[in-house]
């Protein structure tokens, strides 16, 4: 057989462009709380042959043919989610952590029922009801948010919603809420008013595994979760329950919102709940946990207002109203200097979604990459004196130098 030309020769544009990433990756401060890097474990099982294997159903039980090795890969991911997170039920065939968020609404639910989540502009994520997501088109959305001095949920005025309105089921969880969440409160909430309760712990989902957030297996009927963000796996979603549910949440993944599975981001994923399972894993999410502390304490003490005051996760959220800059503005100042982050609503956001008044900073890349204390106190200063000093040529050269001395000294992918 004639070996096949590899990728640079065959198509450079495609090869020019996973090269271009990988420099901007390694050259950049990823701060965007839902990013991390998977490890080259990690890489390696997702680009194999696998790929090539159709696989729909489930193991021992597919459509297809020459599904032995697929079958155990996929028994190996089951096995290691039920074990990392103490479930009894796990699929993980979702191809994403909205997919895994429209199985597990297609499993409990008829189009047309009331379902409450966390407004989105509050911290929720677009599928707990947002109107132009799915989840808002069709269901029927209420959303809780934030008490407006505090900024922490209100469980009082959630209760209140679902003793008015009767949802079928409740979404906890979120995408931009720097605090913990009490997954017992909401188990309370939904058993009084008979609903489902749903967990969604995409962001979370490292930090429950470690044993570091209170875990919402137990507290709830359905938990759901993307592989990426803090667990940092390949980009992929699961889904957790008690084996009373699993027949239905299989069925509403295959056939009822995906066909064939892609096995080799399914192998991924097995090692990276193999990863997980690690006793050293338990010691990078309390390093995240730092980092946000500091970056948080840091931040504050420059002057900047955070949303609920603080952190008890991953994440900040900054409330830049009083600075006069917009989170977009904050965004392309801070991406020009090569740190990475995403504007946000947030809570009471009198700007839209395009522009917002926020801008959310994670830690979970940043410690992937070895940083802890002494590099979030740097960075926070970085922070500052870019948005203090929007117009300022010599700020932004100065910082781009410090970004780039950073990078070279905490490298990925080696």
């Amino acid at each position: 057989m004639v070996s096949e030309p590899n990728l640079k020769e065959l198509d450079p544009e495609v090869y020019g462009a996973i090269k271009a990433e990988l420099q901007r990756e390694q050259r950049s401060l990823v701060m965007i709380a839902s990013e991390n890097y998977a490890s080259r474990a990690v890489i390696d099982a997702q680009a194999n042959v696998m790929t090539n294997k159709y696989a729909e159903g489930y193991p021992g039980a597919r459509y297809y043919g020459g599904c032995e090795s697929v079958d155990k890969v996929e028994r190996l991911a089951i096995d290691r989610v039920k074990r990392l997170f103490g479930a009894e039920y796990a699929n993980v065939q979702p191809h994403s952590g909205s997919q895994a968020n429209m199985a597990a609404y297609l499993a409990l639910l008829t189009p047309g029922d009331t379902i409450m989540g966390m407004d989105l502009s509050h911290g929720g994520h677009l599928t707990h009801g947002s109107s132009a997501n799915f989840s808002g088109k069709f269901f029927k959305p209420i959303f809780y948010g934030l008490d407006k001095k505090s900024q922490l949920i209100d469980y009082g005025n959630v209760k209140r919603l679902a003793q008015e309105f009767r949802p079928r089921i409740i979404v906890a969880g979120a995408s931009a809420y720097p605090r913990r969440i009490d997954f017992s409160a909401f188990a309370d909430i939904a058993d009084e008013c008979g609903a489902f309760l749903m967990v969604d712990m995409a962001h979370i989902a490292g930090l429950v595994a470690a044993g570091l957030h209170p875990s919402p297996v137990g507290n709830a009927h359905v938990i759901t979760s993307t592989t990426h963000k803090t667990l940092r796996g390949p980009r992929g979603g699961f889904i957790l329950s008690s084996e009373k549910f699993g027949d239905k949440l299989d069925k509403a993944v295959f056939p009822g919102t995906q066909g064939g599975p892609l096995m080799h981001v399914i192998a991924a994923k097995a090692v990276a709940f193999g990863e997980a399972l690690d006793p050293s894993f338990v010691d990078y999410q309390k390093q995240v946990l730092i980092n946000a502390g500091v970056l948080a304490e840091e931040l504050v003490g420059y002057g900047f207002t955070l949303i609920s005051g603080g952190t008890d996760n991953h994440l900040v959220l900054m409330d830049l109203t009083e600075k006069g800059i917009t989170g977009l503005e904050a965004e392309r100042l801070l991406g020009n200097a090569g740190i990475v982050t995403n504007k946000n609503s947030i809570p009471f956001d009198r700007r839209g979604p395009k522009v917002t008044s926020g801008l959310r900073l994670g830690t979970p890349a940043l410690t992937t990459r070895g940083m802890k204390e002494p590099e979030m106190k740097e960075i926070s200063r970085l922070v500052r004196d870019l948005l203090e000093h929007p117009e300022d040529a010599q700020v932004l050269k100065r910082t781009q130098g410090m970004v780039s001395e950073l990078c070279t000294s905490f490298p990925i992918y080696d």
